[in-house]
C-alpha cells in the first residue's frame, strides 16, 4: 500500500504491457512507510473530496473564490497559485491580482483593459501602480471574502455536527477540513484587519 505525502518517496509508472512499477525516488530505510502524492499538495480540498482524508503536511490552502472563476480563467491563473499559507494566513499575490481584476470590470472597464494587459506580459509596475491605486477597494472586497468564507465554514461546520456518525463516517474529516480552513481564513482576516 502506498500512502500518501506531499514528499515522495515513490514514483508509479506502468510498462508497456500495462504491468504497475513503484520506483523508489533515493534509498528508503526499513520500516518506512512507502508515499506517492496523490494530487496537489497546496489544496487539501480535492484530496479530501476524492480520498476522504485530510493531508496532515498541507502548507497551503485555495482561497476560495469560485465567485471569480471567470477572472481566473481570464487572467489565464491556476488554482494552485491562488493561495493561503495555512500557517500564517498569507495571502498570495495572483489572490489580490484576481479580486482587483473583478472590481474594475466592475467600475472601470478600460482600467480592467490595462490591468489584464499588465497581468499577462508580467508588467509588475503597472500592476503595482494599479494595486496601490485601489488598495483600499481591494482589501474591503477581500475581507468581504474571507468573512463570507468563515460565516459559511462556521455554519456548515454546525451542521455537519449534527450528522449521526455511524450513517456519516466522514463527518470527523469535514469538521477538520473546515477548522483548517477556520484557523487559514482567521489568520487572514486578521492580517487584512491590520493593513486597514
Amino acid at each position: 500500500m502506498l500512502n500518501h505525502s506531499s514528499e515522495a518517496n515513490c514514483e508509479i509508472t506502468f510498462d508497456a504491457e500495462g504491468n504497475c512499477l513503484v520506483l523508489a525516488l533515493y534509498d528508503i530505510q526499513p520500516g518506512n512507510p512507502l508515499t506517492v502524492s496523490y494530487g496537489d499538495p497546496t489544496n487539501p480540498t480535492p484530496l479530501f473530496a476524492k480520498y476522504g482524508f485530510l493531508p496532515q503536511d498541507c502548507s497551503t490552502i485555495f482561497c476560495k473564490a469560485m465567485h471569480l472563476e471567470e477572472q481566473i480563467q481570464d487572467l489565464g491563473y491556476d488554482f494552485n497559485e491562488l493561495l493561503f499559507q495555512t500557517e500564517t494566513g498569507e495571502i498570495a499575490p495572483k489572490v489580490w491580482d484576481i479580486f482587483l481584476y473583478k472590481l474594475l470590470q466592475d467600475n472601470d472597464p478600460s482600467a480592467a483593459e490595462t490591468f489584464y494587459i499588465a497581468c499577462k506580459i508580467n508588467d509588475e509596475d503597472t500592476k503595482s501602480q494599479y494595486h496601490n491605486h485601489y488598495f483600499a477597494y481591494t482589501l474591503d472586497s477581500l475581507k468581504s471574502h474571507v468573512y463570507t468564507i468563515l460565516s459559511d465554514v462556521e455554519r456548515l461546520t454546525m451542521k455537519a455536527q449534527t450528522y449521526d456518525r455511524g450513517a456519516h463516517p466522514r463527518v470527523p474529516v469535514i469538521v477538520a477540513h473546515n477548522n483548517l480552513v477556520r484557523a487559514t481564513f482567521t489568520m487572514t482576516a486578521a492580517l487584512l484587519e491590520q493593513m486597514g
